[in-house]
């Protein structure tokens, strides 16, 4: 006779500990759940609503500059350190983690143009309207001891900002011309020009480190090669660039921030129309900083506001502002790709969270499983009309609104005018021109 018996394996169903949960049976057969996309509609649906609910994404301001911050340079090596420039000559490196100022002391007659950390970030280097580029520690000075530079280097020409380079002790300033620099020389090793009266930004690629980039008075972008006597490759475009930021994980890709309240994202083999044209801003972009993912970029305007874009989307995915900032001169984005810091006119910074509705400190593992369970909806459902127009909705300062209002008129004036006039030409005598290929003016090799 053939006993037929029932065999349970404890693994299959006894947890390991009491933290865990039970293990439970599960069929997924989709014919035993023909609600369970119902389900996930509802979920999807609620996680986008806490997502809005939760979006607080101020964490603080740095205050104790008494003018306006006009640049930043992040510590390769530290993430809670910070160091901002101000109108006034005054520099100040700042502890993150407290939110105070550990260090600060004059380092310029005039604006602070540029700071920028060598590759081991034991020491940093400023540059300002006195003409001067100075070398400092990264270490506080001795109790008594007075802030003074390790090197001091006066440039027979005005410097407007200075970038380092990702892997050999070597920077580049620009100004009248751009000029290469070795740490351990008080001469150029080389300047290179392209008969431009100023050049205002500069850039090297952290990919490619060798070449590097300067927006130019003449609304040019001029590409360089630190190997090459000569630059490579200058473009023209409808207004001047404000400044320029490489993408970390592409060599290829950089972003400018433009006049014409736009950003604009390259590849340098094709450099006849841009990659991207990022919209939204209602006044002059004026500075661009990459994610270190390279797949996001913020934007700081004139219209005290900053936006953070996909880089492969036109318009941005959040707006941050506040009732006191006023116009924000620099952004930058932290290197664990968490933070937002921007300067403005009224003498703050203030510390965003990269992603708005994110939880700060420490995150359980069943919570981090519910977050990505719901990032995972959100994203198989943003389609939805429902769930895109609350994704999408921000609200904004009226004066941002109202300009708004009044540009899409304008653009929508320029399109039914060009529409009217083509209408009554001979055909095909007024082309259709995309908005991509307006941007460039001219390439020069």
């Amino acid at each position: 006779m053939k006993v037929k018996m029932i065999s349970r394996n404890p693994d299959d169903y006894v947890r390991e500990t009491k933290n865990e949960h039970h293990k439970l049976p599960r069929n997924y057969d989709p014919a035993l759940h023909p609600m369970e996309s119902s389900r996930e509609y509802v979920r999807a649906l609620n996680a986008t609503k806490l997502d809005r609910v939760f979006a607080k994404p101020f964490v603080g301001n740095l205050s104790g500059h008494r003018d306006g911050v006009s640049c930043f340079g992040k510590h390769p090596k530290q993430l809670s350190t910070l160091t901002s420039g101000a109108y006034d000559g005054e520099v100040r490196v700042w502890d993150l983690a407290n939110r105070e100022s550990v260090r600060s002391f004059v380092a310029h007659e005039g604006f602070v143009r540029g700071i920028c950390y060598d590759v081991t970030g034991e020491r940093f280097f400023t540059v300002g309207d006195d003409k001067t580029i100075k070398v400092w520690n990264s270490s506080a000075p001795d109790v008594g001891e007075d802030e003074e530079p390790i090197n001091t280097i006066l440039s027979r020409t005005m410097i407007t900002g200075i970038t380092h380079h990702r892997k050999e002790p070597k920077y580049a300033t620009c100004g009248e011309v751009c000029s290469i620099w070795d740490e351990s020389r008080n001469d150029p090793l080389k300047n290179l020009k392209w008969g431009v009266d100023t050049l205002h930004a500069v850039a090297f690629n952290p990919v490619e480190t060798s070449v590097l980039a300067c927006c130019g008075s003449d609304r040019s972008i001029i590409l360089y090669d630190q190997r090459a006597a000569n630059p490579l490759r200058k473009m023209v475009l409808t207004m001047k660039s404000n400044k320029l930021a490489w993408n970390p994980m592409e060599a290829f890709n950089f972003s400018v921030a433009n006049e014409d309240c736009n950003l604009y994202t390259f590849d340098t083999r094709q450099l006849k129309n841009p990659l991207k044209i990022h919209f939204d801003h209602v006044s002059a972009v004026t500075d661009v900083d990459y994610s270190p993912t390279g797949k996001e970029i913020v934007s700081g305007s004139y219209d005290k506001t900053i936006r953070i874009y996909n880089v492969h989307q036109s318009h941005s995915r959040d707006i941050y502002h506040t009732k006191r900032m006023q116009h924000v001169v620099c952004v930058a984005w932290s290197l664990d790709n968490r933070y937002v810091f921007t300067g403005s006119d009224e003498m703050n910074i203030r510390m965003w969270k990269a992603k708005a509705s994110e939880k700060l400190g420490v995150i359980r593992p069943r919570e981090r499983v519910a977050f990505n369970y719901q990032e995972a909806l959100k994203e198989k459902y943003a389609a939805h009309p429902q769930i895109k127009r609350i994704a999408r909705h921000r609200q904004v300062p009226r004066h941002v609104l109202n300009s708004q209002k009044k540009m899409r008129a304008v653009k929508d004036k320029e399109l039914r005018k060009e529409a009217n006039v083509r209408n009554h030409s001979k055909p095909g005598s007024v082309p259709f021109v995309a908005e991509k290929k307006k941007t460039v003016l001219k390439e020069e090799i």
